[in-house]
């Protein structure tokens, strides 16, 4: 039937292959989880309602049976009343009513096997099923570590980065030569400062020197 072979297909397939070959694999896996669980509903219907049949040609095949034996009994009863007759037609009854039973019973056995067919498919797809949903728990997590990993190397990236150094760097050297130049200008004002008192000094000591060598030229 369609159903099994379209069963036999889902169960077969590797999804180890699948996952390797597969763009997307979380993607491919709830595609072929949610395939499974389709064909899970449909076994699990089928498998109803073929246990149903089963049942139904057993009582068919039961009321054959039970219908046999009583036109035996009533081709004996024609045979003590001495209806031959009545007992040929009673016996032919029963003989028809054998033939179906044994025809029921022929069709029991193969809804049997169906049914266990169909029984063996669906732990399959069950066993299948938990596979792919294992399968796409590890792929979830191994994707969520990953972002996790990624996020941490951007943090780190972002912090130690090379472009962040040379930044921080130029703003120190920025700072050390506003602080070179602002010593610079203070140690000049006061060599400036210096330098005039020593020239005032020096002036009056000019200043001095000729007024005594005046005093000297007058004196002589």
């Amino acid at each position: 039937m369609a159903l099994l072979e379209r069963v036999t297909t889902l169960v077969r397939a590797n999804l180890n292959d699948l996952v390797d070959k597969a763009e997307n694999p979380e993607t491919m896996l709830k595609q072929v989880i949610l395939d499974l669980q389709n064909q899970l509903m449909q076994v699990k219907t089928q498998v109803a309602i073929s246990i149903a049949d089963e049942q139904l040609l057993a009582k068919k095949q039961k009321e054959n049976e039970d219908k046999a034996a009583e036109w035996v009994r009533k081709a004996e009863m024609a045979v003590e009343k001495g209806q031959d007759d009545l007992a040929r037609a009673a016996l032919e009854r029963s003989l028809s009513c054998r033939q179906m039973a044994e025809s029921f019973a022929q069709q029991v056995a193969d809804q049997k096997l169906q049914v266990e067919n169909l029984k063996s498919a669906l732990q399959k797809l069950e066993q299948k099923l938990a596979e792919a949903q294992s399968k796409i728990d590890v792929l979830a997590a191994q994707h969520r570590r990953a972002r996790a990993l990624s996020r941490a190397s951007d943090a780190r990236l972002a912090t130690g980065s090379t472009s962040a150094a040379a930044s921080f760097e130029r703003m120190q050297h920025k700072v050390a030569v506003a602080e070179a130049v602002s010593q610079a200008k203070a140690e000049m004002a006061v060599v400036d400062f210096e330098e005039r008192l020593a020239a005032l000094e020096k002036h009056d000591e000019i200043e001095r020197l000729l007024a005594e060598l005046k005093l000297r030229r007058k004196a002589g």
